[in-house]
């Protein structure tokens, strides 16, 4: 059975539903692009038309699209090769497919007559760190600065895109489509298949897909397979059957059933193996004790290595063996019958990352550019390079470096602050912020004095004796505090942390 998402995708903008004001700034984004040559990005919750919206303009406009999709190789190399050709005006002939096997043969040349606009779309522009997709993130900022063609980037978390990407790009937002929205596409469908539904089935179907309107149409197609007969029943069981409640499952798996038993029971439990072992790790101790629960935690701890491995590889088949260990090997840890009631609760670590997630996210935030500009793991710049960072830039006292660090990276007042220690509103990181932002200007490439200086030209050419303060690039040697402008010692008793601002020194 074809797939019902491709089957009825859009074909054209008219046809896309949920997002009229977002489809109407498409529209004149693409008519008006001779005029501005900005390239656009559409961000939104997956499944609510980004990409279908996309080939839908480019078939009102009569554009060729050129996609990189989101399974190719997302390094600078394969940017430059594939989609810099077509943003550059080279012919591809009517598709990338017939683009990569001209420019694996040989064959293709810059001076090819251009035929038509040609709309360049890269998914997950969101995505783009990562030891994969090394470089590639600087590379796609290049492209939509320098392309001769419309270039469309399509992205789930707009704010996750760097500084850079998002300055050079119209932003466009596709919001969830709205159950009012999804019921009429999904009676349509019923429709063109010979479906006999209940109104009340598409409505169900429409409220638990939570604006994804590529969800609701998957789950149409699963409920009618093999029926052309849609009862609000079948929605229901078919809610029921894929799930079961983690509280029923933690009494299956530490008090009832045995290994293969627990199993199967995990197959119907909506939780990932990275979940699953948070709560059975906390609360396999509230009814296991003695060699039963050290047996318990055991086997979970091989859970974990497995774990490990797969967040080390990607590769989810093992994700498996982690589940065999977690599951049938807690199961089979049991001593004994676990009678009565227990309160289970939500593993206590979860509420721990809630306290601590806006200064993660900025840590890694940080961790990423860091790892994008000197080709390292964003493990690696996390613990090897941050902690120099915040060493050389404390409190901003040593102002040239922290400049050239925010240059470098592109960092906010926010990001800032994590690294030095000091008060995200001080004047003294708004102004380094300031600057650095002057000293980066449009270039991508320029951050001086900043890892990139040499010493010995630096030592013969008398530089950075002058102000008593050291660059960045001067590391190895002693920090120079000493600033005659008794003024600022107001200044930089504001910069002491505060008791609730937590700094670099506390996530590294």
């Amino acid at each position: 059975m074809a797939d019902w998402t491709e089957k009825y995708r859009p074909t054209t903008l008219a046809e896309v539903r949920g997002n009229d004001k977002a489809r109407d700034q498409f529209q004149e984004w693409a008519e008006a692009w001779d005029e501005h040559g900005e390239a656009a990005v559409l961000h939104g919750s997956p499944g609510v038309g980004k990409t279908s919206a996309a080939h839908a303009l480019a078939n009102d406009m009569e554009w060729e699209v050129v996609e990189l999709n989101a399974s190719d190789q997302r390094t600078k190399d394969d940017i430059e090769r594939y989609a810099g050709r077509a943003a550059g005006n080279a012919t591809l002939g009517g598709s990338m497919e017939r683009a990569r096997q001209e420019l694996d043969d040989g064959e293709a040349t810059d001076d090819a007559a251009t035929v038509g606009r040609q709309l360049i779309v890269l998914d997950e522009a969101d995505n783009m760190h990562g030891n994969v997709d090394r470089g590639g993130a600087a590379a796609i900022t290049r492209l939509v600065k320098d392309a001769e063609q419309p270039v469309v980037l399509i992205a789930n978390d707009y704010y996750e895109m760097s500084n850079a990407l998002r300055r050079a790009t119209q932003e466009i937002e596709f919001r969830d489509v709205s159950k009012r929205s999804i019921v009429p596409v999904l009676r349509d469908v019923c429709r063109k298949e010979n479906v006999d539904y209940e109104e009340e089935a598409l409505e169900a179907i429409a409220e638990s897909t939570s604006g994804d309107l590529r969800s609701a149409i998957n789950d149409l197609q699963a409920l009618t397979e093999g029926d052309r007969e849609l009862t609000t029943d079948d929605v229901v069981t078919g809610e029921r059957d894929r799930t079961k409640g983690i509280f029923d499952f933690l009494d299956e798996v530490i008090k009832e059933k045995g290994a293969e038993e627990a199993m199967r029971a995990s197959y119907d439990v909506d939780e990932t193996p990275d979940d699953l072992i948070n709560w059975l790790d906390e609360n396999v101790p509230k009814d296991f004790e003695g060699d039963e629960l050290a047996d318990a935690y055991g086997f979970l701890s091989n859970a974990d290595r497995w774990l490990g491995r797969v967040h080390a590889t990607q590769n989810y088949s093992f994700w498996r063996y982690a589940s065999d260990n977690m599951v049938a090997g807690v199961a089979a840890a049991r001593g004994g019958d676990k009678g009565g009631w227990t309160r289970y609760s939500p593993p206590s670590y979860w509420s721990r990352l809630g306290r601590t997630s806006g200064t993660r996210k900025t840590r890694d935030y940080v961790a990423r550019k860091v790892a994008d500009e000197h080709a390292v793991s964003v493990a690696t710049a996390r613990r090897e390079i941050l902690p120099y960072l915040a060493a050389i830039t404390h409190h901003c006292k040593n102002r040239e470096a922290t400049v050239a660090m925010a240059a470098k990276y592109e960092l906010d007042a926010e990001h800032v602050s994590f690294v030095t220690g000091s008060g995200e509103d001080t004047n003294k990181v708004q102004d380094i912020v300031a600057e650095a932002s002057e000293r980066r200007g449009d270039s991508l490439e320029e951050s001086e004095g900043f890892f990139d200086a040499d010493p010995e030209e630096e030592q013969a050419d008398g530089e950075g004796g002058d102000d008593g303060q050291s660059t960045l690039g001067d590391a190895g040697g002693e920090t120079d505090e000493s600033n005659d402008d008794g003024a600022d010692a107001a200044d930089d008793a504001r910069d002491e942390p505060d008791d609730d601002q937590a700094g670099l020194g506390d996530f590294v």
